[in-house]
């Protein structure tokens, strides 16, 4: 079929699968924006200033009739050792060991979906060298979301595992290797998604338009 012949199949057709065109196999972003220091210096100014630029998107028309709920928007970050330190130290009452990492994890509501949820991440992790140190509930602050985002509003956690010593490449290799066994055991549960799981970044998605500091209200008191 000719591209042209795609695009009058498929139009239309948001939830049917038609051609090439597959509803679950579209994630893609529509564009991103990167915000750094020349010199590598880490400072909450760049994240006041990225978080600034989420709100300056409206142009877009990216809005949902409640006029509150965006079409997604996010933050990668460099992972704030410190405070991450910091968090677990408050739920463990020691210090994780020196190689970590930390998976921002949507979840349902359910008790029973969470928990298969830990389970599987339990599993994965021991497969490959690694271990579930803590599960932490990630403070939001729901009331200013729209309608239509608070109708499908996830459970929102971190996960810390950590390990042994090891290279960040063996490392990373491992977390990716870990990632997909849960996804793959996790693959029925339509309410779950794994935003990030990574040694060295961290990312924080929210489905508001104008108010990304406020929904993940701790962004604010991040701190190298």
């Amino acid at each position: 079929m000719k591209s042209s012949g795609i695009v009058k199949a498929t139009v239309g057709t948001t939830n049917q699968v038609r051609g090439l065109y597959n509803p679950e196999e579209f994630r893609d972003n529509c564009g991103f924006g990167m915000i750094a220091h020349r010199h590598g210096v880490v400072s909450h100014r760049l994240l006041q200033t990225a978080i600034e630029s989420l709100t300056c998107m409206t142009h877009r028309g990216g809005i949902a009739a409640d006029g509150k709920t965006g079409d997604g928007c996010g933050l990668l970050l460099q992972m704030p050792s410190d405070f991450m330190r910091a968090r677990a130290r408050e739920l463990l009452g020691r210090e994780l060991k020196s190689t970590y990492a930390v998976g921002m994890v949507f979840m349902s509501s359910d008790a029973g979906s969470q928990a298969r949820v830990r389970e599987a991440f339990a599993v994965a992790a021991a497969e490959f060298n690694f271990s579930v140190a803590t599960w932490r509930t990630v403070p939001t602050q729901s009331d200013v979301c729209g309608e239509i985002a608070l109708e499908q509003l996830p459970a929102i956690e971190q996960v810390f595992l950590e390990t042994e010593d090891s290279t960040h490449e063996e490392v990373a290799a491992r977390l990716f290797m870990i990632r997909r066994r849960v996804e793959k055991a996790m693959a029925t549960e339509a309410d779950f998604y794994i935003c990030s799981l990574s040694d060295r970044v961290i990312s924080y998605k929210v489905w508001s338009c104008r108010q990304t500091s406020s929904t993940f209200s701790q962004i604010w008191v991040m701190r190298r």
